[in-house]
């Protein structure tokens, strides 16, 4: 039986492998193959009779690991620098907006037809109004630079700010001026810790030459992002500034301060940190979507009673993207279809009390939404043009042109 597990479980991430290696060229996302492939599975062990263990305790586990990593290794691979200003504003506006408008509208939309208490239809909207970076960012493999940087941005900042404003509304059942103080000081409060830890574990980077240094400092981050967890502060801020602060520590080194702390130049260290990350990110992200298609059932896929729900509120996600985008002087095409809902939509369902679910929402909603957004990302990434592709091609005949005129130059 173990050996069976480790063949099936060897196979199926190196099959995940091969989708991440072929998105590039189909343009279907890894996620939405990786879905299918673990429905597949379930579909399989039903017909042949295999008696599995049950998954559910695992995915919320896996789904918080691969929160974590995903926004790291987003905020490594981003680079700030006073040219990308316009476009980290643009991007912060992108997240903060439409969560704003889509949660008033949606929750409105079930307390009047539903009826339900208002406070409850808020937390029940909330989760749907977030983009997914874990499939947001593998899927921006096509897209230029310039769009696959706010794709980043905009994905990270929609998972910490989506966060925020759940805990808000969770964790608070009377709105007063106290209540936003307190709210302003856990704020500051997790500057000032994500400081301090992202300082010292920078210094642990540079420092540690055991050669096992990568691992603790990423079992440390996942460890105090959880403990900021259980005291509702929000640690996804830690991780955003923890991975942007290594990621220029080649640069911050420069200051007097930063310099003291670490002895030598990071650069190699940085990168095989980043490399490690990258690493662990598709290997959790991989496992965490084929456990979820593993636990996708075929009559919550196909509910009619909430099709209607699903379908009105992609339509609204999308309305209300043309007017971000174009307020925003950005590319309608492909970026309309890059916001998915998924990894962080199921993680914040999970937290919300059997007091304040609502009949509406179910697990039939919630997976019709995730799957419809994932296909009109899917088909509309295949029917736009491919922006990375045009780029590279503008960049090779720019060459060509250098090489014929250098070649025409006289000796």
């Amino acid at each position: 039986m173990t050996t069976a597990i480790i063949i099936t479980l060897c196979t199926l991430l190196l099959v995940a492998y091969v989708f991440a290696l072929t998105s590039a060229k189909t343009k279907i996302p890894s996620v939405l193959l990786l879905l299918i492939l673990g429905w597949g599975i379930k579909q399989a062990t039903i017909f042949l009779n295999i008696d599995l263990p049950d998954f559910n305790p695992a995915l919320p586990v896996i789904a918080t690991i691969g929160l974590v990593l995903i926004v790291l290794e987003g905020s490594l691979e981003l680079k700030v620098d006073k040219s990308k200003m316009g476009l980290i504003l643009k991007s912060f506006l992108g997240a903060l907006f439409p969560i704003i408008i889509l949660t008033f509208a949606i929750a409105y939309g079930f307390h009047y037809v539903g009826g339900y208490e208002l406070r409850s239809c808020f937390i029940n909207a909330i989760p749907f109004c977030i983009i997914s970076s874990a499939i947001a960012i593998p899927s921006a493999v096509n897209l230029d630079k310039k769009a696959k940087e706010f794709v980043i941005y905009e994905s990270s900042l929609s998972d910490i700010i989506g966060v925020l404003v759940f805990n808000f509304v969770l964790y608070n059942e009377v709105y007063e001026a106290t209540t936003f103080l307190n709210f302003g000081l856990q704020i500051l409060l997790i500057l000032v810790i994500s400081l301090v830890a992202t300082i010292g574990l920078s210094m642990l980077l540079a420092r540690i030459e055991h050669h096992v240094k990568f691992v603790p400092i990423i079992l440390l981050v996942v460890l105090l992002y959880t403990v900021l967890k259980i005291y509702h502060l929000p640690g996804l801020i830690f991780i955003l500034l923890f991975g942007l602060f290594v990621g220029h520590l080649d640069k911050l080194k420069n200051l007097a301060v930063i310099g003291r702390l670490i002895a030598y130049d990071p650069s190699k260290e940085v990168e095989m940190f980043t490399v490690l990350t990258i690493e662990g990110t598709f290997l959790i992200r991989s496992l965490f979507f084929l456990v979820f298609g593993y636990l996708l059932e075929t009559s919550e896929l196909f509910d009619a009673t909430t099709a209607i729900w699903a379908v009105g509120m992609v339509a609204l996600f999308m309305f209300v993207r043309i007017i971000q985008l174009a307020v925003s002087r950005l590319p309608i095409a492909p970026l309309l279809f890059v916001a998915p809902r998924g990894l962080i939509t199921i993680l914040l369902f999970l937290y919300i009390t059997p007091e304040n679910s609502i009949a509406t929402v179910n697990n039939s909603l919630i997976i019709q939404v995730i799957v419809l957004t994932v296909l009109v990302m899917t088909f509309g990434m295949m029917f736009s043009k491919s922006e990375k592709g045009e780029e590279e091609a503008s960049v090779q005949e720019e060459k060509l042109v250098e090489e014929n005129l250098a070649d025409k130059k006289p000796n």
